[in-house]
């Protein structure tokens, strides 16, 4: 389906019709490529597999579903799969001076995918490529006044995410995990690089945490439990919510229109509507509690320290 400009918002949603509750600001820095965003969220995990495009959609929409102005940025250069969940296809068009965004339910939106002429072809780019492709996305594309822009990071804490502490005043990560041992232990480590670079963690998503069986509308925990709690306590952070595993998820996340959006009064998007709200009083905590400006080096590594400290 192309939709460059999809007005699929439903005016009846009495949660669209009530203004949102009032939202603090990060403080960007003079050269920040996204001076109109209010704030900046990574969803990340460390570990691939763990739901975190699925996260990353559901709760933009969650959160416009408030009624906040949001923006979705697609920063997993060689998977993208933002096109696909929010099923929009079609060439990101200029005006001279900016590239438009793509709009879909209400979220401004851009990918490496729109530009892709065969969504199966591999991208195969060296760091310098991504970094140059990143802040494009970022700084070239018209986002306008947003109250949040959120970018689904790649696995890893490779160049992407260096690229991201280095350039983008961001003043929160979402951490997305599942239960088992076997994921932890990768997104510990993204726990770590977040307190290198000095990303504040907002919270921490537990994925694919239950399932609720049909037959004896039972509770199982198919891969663990406690998984969450273990990366919110290393983090210092909340436990933002946990999230069931529910077949609805992947098939509306297949047929381009997320489960928020489609079956908004569903357990599982409820769920998704929970933890937004969640995320929102955590941020504005974060942003009126931070007195430590950030200190970006941008010497190359001469230096010899991390690109960012607290001062």
């Amino acid at each position: 389906m192309s939709d460059s400009q999809s007005s699929d918002a439903h005016p009846s949603d009495p949660q669209r019709n009530a203004p949102p509750p009032e939202v603090s600001s990060r403080n960007p820095a003079p050269d920040d490529p996204v001076p109109g965003v209010k704030n900046v969220l990574l969803v990340m995990s460390g570990k691939g597999g763990v739901g975190k495009s699925t996260v990353a959609t559901n709760l933009s929409l969650a959160l416009a579903r408030q009624g906040y102005r949001v923006g979705l940025l697609d920063a997993d250069m060689y998977g993208p799969s933002i096109p696909t969940m929010l099923g929009i296809t079609g060439q990101p068009l200029s005006d001279g001076k900016k590239i438009q965004p793509l709009q879909r339910f209400g979220l401004k939106l851009m990918s490496l995918g729109f530009l892709l002429e065969d969504p199966k072809a591999a991208v195969v780019w060296r760091g310098p490529m991504l970094h140059g492709a990143l802040m494009q996305f970022l700084g070239e594309v018209d986002w306008g006044e947003l109250d949040f822009l959120l970018l689904d990071l790649p696995p890893g804490t490779g160049d992407v995410a260096l690229t991201l502490s280095q350039k983008v005043r961001s003043n929160g990560s979402v951490i997305v995990t599942t239960p088992q041992e076997v994921a932890l232990q990768d997104v510990y480590k993204s726990v770590s690089m977040n307190r290198k670079v000095g990303i504040p963690i907002t919270g921490v998503i537990e994925n694919e945490s239950y399932f609720i069986c049909d037959g004896c509308d039972k509770r199982h925990e198919l891969f663990g439990s406690g998984g969450g709690q273990k990366i919110a306590e290393m983090a210092e952070a909340p436990l933002l919510g946990q999230l069931p595993l529910d077949p609805q998820v992947r098939q509306w996340g297949d047929a381009g229109t997320p489960v928020v959006q489609a079956a908004p009064r569903s357990p599982v998007a409820e769920a998704f509507l929970e933890i937004s709200r969640k995320l929102v009083e955590r941020l504005d905590e974060q942003n009126r509690q931070a007195g430590a400006d950030l200190s970006i080096d941008r010497s190359g590594g001469v230096n010899r320290h991390l690109p960012i400290t607290r001062s």
